[in-house]
């Protein structure tokens, strides 16, 4: 992410240069400024969209992997806990 933010600085640092320097009036820089931030701004917000869901979606399949483990857990000892009482219960009749 760190990457992602020093690389988008740098467009951005370079293009507001390339601007700066151009030979254009200081109206036509101006837009142009407010241009290039305004599709910076929507590249940022495009990329942070995408990390977010990107997150979104690991968060769902931790859970659901959890929500599996505890499933099994709780299935394993629900088996012991009837073993148990089947032998029991197999004692009791056969007492």
């Amino acid at each position: 992410m760190k990457t992602l933010l020093a690389f988008i600085g740098g467009v951005a640092a370079g293009a507001i240069a390339g601007i700066l320097l151009a030979p254009d009036k200081g109206s036509e820089t101006r837009k142009k400024i407010v241009s290039r931030a305004k599709d910076l701004s929507d590249d940022l917000s495009d990329a942070a969209k995408d990390k977010y869901n990107e997150f979104v979606e690991w968060k769902d399949s931790m859970l659901d992997g959890a929500a599996d483990g505890v499933k099994n857990t709780v299935n394993k000892y629900a088996d012991k806990a009837n073993s148990y009482v089947d032998k029991a219960d197999s004692k009791i009749k056969n007492a």
